[in-house]
């Protein structure tokens, strides 16, 4: 298994704002807009995502991290015995992906993209 990409995600109370915010003090720009969560990015592909409230997971998620096999990333999860508070699922926007809770309490979603 292979580290793809490593992505804070902040849970915010109004996305407009917080995109407004964030380009305004860092020069970010949306590169990803669900409704529910929003990609910002610079033009060196440094990104943050900012979320109101995931859309099919019970918990917000603290950090994404991509991976080039996330079968292999929920399995080592498994055997570490990790807390899996969403299950390994593929998602109507092409990612399959699960969270995890590490041992300080942050929701971790592990994915890969599935299209």
């Amino acid at each position: 298994m292979k580290l793809e990409r490593i992505v804070p995600d902040l849970t915010v109370a109004g996305l407009r704002r917080s995109i407004d915010e964030h380009a305004a003090v860092l020069g970010l720009e949306a590169v990803m807009d669900h409704g529910w969560i929003v990609t910002l990015a610079d033009s060196r592909g440094c990104q943050l995502n900012l979320l109101m409230r995931d859309a099919t997971a019970r918990e917000n998620l603290d950090a994404s991290i991509f991976v080039n096999d996330v079968e292999a990333a929920c399995g080592r999860t498994v055997e570490s015995g990790r807390e899996i508070v969403h299950p390994l699922t593929t998602e109507e926007w092409g990612v399959t992906r699960f969270f995890y809770r590490d041992g300080s309490g942050s929701v971790i979603n592990v994915g890969m993209h599935s299209h």
